[in-house]
């Protein structure tokens, strides 16, 4: 049997508790307590319940008891505060509260079957590009096997006809062997582009297959062997490829497009591969770590700008891990006006050398929201999407909602998680504040809960939930989250985010949002 609850599966003949078809590590008492829990959900499980079931008679102390439901509840993303999924019934045991849909286990022999309900399908062909495997053998050169795909999916990208995933939610399949209905499943789409990477010297061969996801069959494919210095050439030709099978209708001259300018040096290019490779693994990880990959990441910017010093792409993401410095608390460079000016200085350069480049716009419009500068943020983010109708960037729905227009920032960023199913979870925060703006607590609710969850140790996602569950009265929950943020950063008081808060046009958003921190309790004015 399968029960499916949340984005979870628990598979009782194999003995696993995926999470998006990833295992979870679960050691087996705790396993036998979850399957318990969730098998007699319909009443509340007593501590004799659970030592007949799971302890088979046996004498257990209360502590070894305590230990195994709090490993349970660590595996699905739950805790003795939140009581999400397994809620404790004092003095009576406890209940498994999800909803729980069951269905029979089947092995490898019957396939992939759906466990949750199918996106629909978008108007337009759609496609998601899944990371290109890299064939090599050599693990420091899955950089440049990523690049390549993440360029390809730039490529596509300019095709309005198209419907294109974002590289972040593709990548999510990456290191594993899915069935390519599972991928259409997840990201709902109809097509799916998988391929290899294999760069050997001054030659690269690359491998593309397209598939139907719903169907399992294969569509078209290619190999192609070439010099580094044609692979950009191949790019646009699996490109164009893939659009006449998907685009009939799209006609040579319509697919005619400005191609990404690339770089004057391979080497210059190859630089920003890995800075973006370096960048894109930050969301993931704590403070000290993020800290770390800022650094290296503006390292190799710099090297790559260094090469080239024409590299509009590369002052875009320099930008980028400056304006970051000065958001999020990584070093001296938080709330610095010097790092904010850096940022600014770097977004105009690259709008300067890439003005017909998405990005660029859109790395000035971030930029001028947290000067303040509302309307000329959002006329950025307005031609960045111009350039490419299928440009998507939920930075567009925080300037948005800075400019007081909650209600249009909720459609950019719900927009942008379709693109993007396993979006940044400060997407996710955005989406909450949004709805916090308009009042809507309980829709804020999920999304502030997710970014916690996903990245507890950062204390940004832990304030905006403090302060949705104090605006709806459930002060225990705002109480806990603020104890939490006072232990990430025991220095935190209410005058610090002020300071960012003043960047918000309306003073009833900054006075609202100032509200809700005082009643979960946390120090300052």
């Amino acid at each position: 049997m399968r029960y499916l609850f949340e984005d979870y599966a628990l598979d009782t003949d194999r003995r696993e508790l995926c999470r998006r078809s990833e295992v979870v590590r679960l050691e087996p008492q705790a396993f036998d307590l979850l399957e318990y829990l969730i098998r007699n959900r319909g009443r509340v499980v007593s501590r004799g319940d659970l030592i007949a079931a799971v302890w088979a008679g046996r004498i257990v102390s209360d502590s070894a008891m305590t230990t195994r439901i709090n490993a349970a509840r660590c595996a699905i993303d739950d805790n003795g505060k939140a009581q999400r999924l397994i809620k404790t019934v004092p003095r009576k045991g406890i209940r498994f509260v999800g909803t729980v849909l069951e269905q029979q286990a089947g092995g490898s022999e019957i396939g992939w079957q759906p466990s949750t309900p199918r996106l629909a399908l978008p108007d337009r062909p759609s496609i998601a590009v899944l990371a290109f495997t890299n064939m090599g053998g050599d693990p420091g050169q899955e950089y440049f096997s990523d690049g390549i795909t993440e360029d390809i999916i730039t490529e596509l990208s300019r095709f309005s006809e198209l419907f294109v995933i974002a590289r972040n939610s593709s990548f999510q399949f990456k290191g594993r062997s899915p069935d390519i209905r599972q991928v259409g499943h997840e990201l709902g789409v109809r097509y799916v582009l998988e391929g290899s990477i294999r760069r050997a010297g001054d030659r690269v061969r690359i491998g593309a297959q397209l598939i139907d996801a719903v169907t399992g069959a294969q569509r078209w494919g290619e190999r192609y062997d070439r010099e580094l210095k044609d692979v950009f050439a191949v790019q646009d030709e699996v490109s164009r490829t893939i659009v006449s099978i998907l685009v009939v209708q799209v006609s040579k001259a319509e697919a005619e497009r400005t191609l990404l300018k690339p770089p004057a040096t391979w080497q210059a290019y190859d630089f920003l591969m890995r800075a973006s490779d370096v960048w894109s693994a930050r969301n993931a990880a704590d403070l000290h770590e993020a800290r770390r990959l800022l650094y290296e990441a503006r390292r190799l910017l710099e090297r790559s700008i260094f090469l080239d010093p024409n590299y509009a792409r590369a002052y875009a993401m320099l930008s980028q891990t400056h304006l970051a410095a000065w958001i999020q608390p990584l070093d001296e460079d938080h709330l610095n006006p010097a790092a904010l000016e850096r940022a600014h200085r770097f977004a105009r350069k690259s709008l300067q050398l890439g003005p017909d480049l998405p990005i660029t716009h859109a790395q000035l419009g971030g930029v001028l929201t947290f000067e303040g500068q509302h309307e000329q943020a959002i006329a950025e983010f307005e031609k960045a999407v111009a350039l490419n109708p299928n440009f998507t960037d939920w930075w567009f729905g925080m300037a948005l909602l800075r400019a007081g227009e909650p209600a249009r920032a909720i459609t950019v960023i719900e927009t942008h998680i379709r693109y993007d199913p396993f979006c940044s979870p400060w997407a996710l925060g955005q989406l909450g504040l949004a709805h916090y703006m308009l009042n809507e607590y309980s829709e804020a609710l999920p999304p502030l809960r997710a970014l916690a969850l996903r990245v507890p140790n950062m204390r940004q996602g832990h304030v905006f939930l403090a302060a949705n569950l104090a605006q709806l009265g459930q002060l225990d929950g705002a109480h806990a989250e603020a104890a939490e943020i006072l232990r990430i950063d025991p220095k935190y008081t209410i005058d610090g985010t002020q300071r960012q808060l003043a960047l918000f046009k309306r003073t009833e958003d900054v006075e609202h949002f100032l509200d809700g921190l005082r009643k979960a309790g946390l120090p300052g004015k």
